[in-house]
């Protein structure tokens, strides 16, 4: 063999055996592509703490119409809603016996009228004859006894037929103020007595809405404290304030009555109305959020946060939150996120933390 035939073959092995054992580099991962999602920036809004109850309105003049005399009902003149005024008849018990009564105390009357009128007289001529020497002083003074004695009789009659008289007028039952009529439990015929209930009458102003706040708020409640009262829609009726907290608690309901005022009128609220109460406790500026941002997870709630990663790229961050009160189609957050958050409100559902995302508001 040639040396330069040898010279290549000592150089082959050296040339070939590290090109055998190389290993082949690794193609590079390509990076998760961004989700676009739409963000909001979270910022502060005013938010209610508030409780809700039932309220009964009520009205501050009230009657409950009771007849003062016994009989049978001939006269219904009202039905439930209308409207009476101060004095008008509203029903009538049947008087005949009453008017008989009355009817033949003044015939008593007109009796002892007459003997009143012949017993003066009688004094008037006791007197002439008394002043002609005729007869005694003491004839004199049995004729003036005499005649005080009936005039005293005419004057005790005269008493007894006004009594009966003013008993008469019991039998027409009046309303006792300006009023809107309430339930009427009676039927015509019906026999009456002083304790049967007739109706109502309420005065359709001057109305207060009574509410009863459990004992647990004692101590939060005040006077002065705003009250929002709302239709069935939960829209706000008014808001009034309350003005009388009651130094007792209820021992039925375990709640400590307040009052509030109410200025709307007849058109919106009536007396022995229920509706709804929502006392404000006080009004604290909240991060609000919308239903759809929030997802839960074990009974924790929590939301996507768009966090702006050192690359200037944003990534979805998981952030738990504590909820407050809702707010139409909205939390309030208590706690768990700030101001200036971009708060991811879609496609939440696709979401892990730390996914990249793009925001696109």
């Amino acid at each position: 063999m040639s040396r330069q035939f040898l010279g290549i073959a000592l150089f082959l092995p050296a040339v070939f055996i590290p090109v055998g054992c190389k290993q082949p580099v690794a193609a590079s991962a390509p990076a998760m592509q961004a989700l676009p999602v739409q963000t909001q920036e979270v910022s502060l809004s005013p938010v209610q703490d508030s409780s809700d109850y039932v309220a009964t309105i009520k009205s501050r003049r009230s009657a409950t119409v009771m007849p003062q005399v016994s009989g049978n009902l001939i006269q219904l003149l009202v039905k439930s809603g209308d409207h009476v005024k101060a004095g008008q008849v509203i029903m009538t018990v049947d008087p005949s016996r009453q008017q008989a009564l009355v009817d033949a105390q003044r015939s008593t009357e007109n009796q002892k009228k007459a003997l009143v009128d012949y017993s003066t007289q009688q004094n008037d001529r006791q007197q002439k004859l008394f002043d002609a020497g005729i007869i005694s002083r003491d004839a004199l003074e049995q004729a003036e006894q005499t005649f005080k004695n009936t005039r005293a009789d005419w004057e005790a009659a005269i008493a007894t037929r006004k009594s009966l008289e003013e008993q008469l007028a019991y039998y027409r039952i009046k309303a006792p103020f300006d009023g809107t009529v309430g339930d009427v439990p009676v039927h015509l015929g019906d026999y009456v007595t002083t304790g049967t209930p007739l109706t109502t009458v309420d005065e359709n102003k001057d109305l207060e809405a009574y509410i009863y706040v459990p004992t647990e708020r004692s101590t939060q409640v005040r006077t002065g404290i705003a009250v929002q009262l709302l239709d069935p829609s939960g829209k706000a009726i008014e808001t009034t304030s309350v003005d009388f907290l009651s130094p007792q608690v209820d021992s039925s309901l375990q709640g400590i009555l307040v009052k509030a005022p109410v200025h709307s009128g007849p058109e919106a609220l009536r007396s022995a109305q229920i509706v709804k109460a929502r006392i404000v406790w006080k009004t604290s500026p909240m991060a609000v959020i919308p239903f759809l941002a929030v997802s839960r997870q074990g009974g924790q709630s929590f939301v996507f946060l768009a966090v702006k990663q050192p690359d200037g790229h944003f990534a979805a961050r998981q952030t738990s939150v504590t909820l407050g009160q809702t707010i139409d189609n909205s939390y309030s957050v208590i706690s768990g996120i700030k101001p200036g958050d971009k708060l991811i409100v879609s496609g939440t559902q696709f979401l892990v933390d730390n996914m990249p995302v793009q925001p696109l508001g």
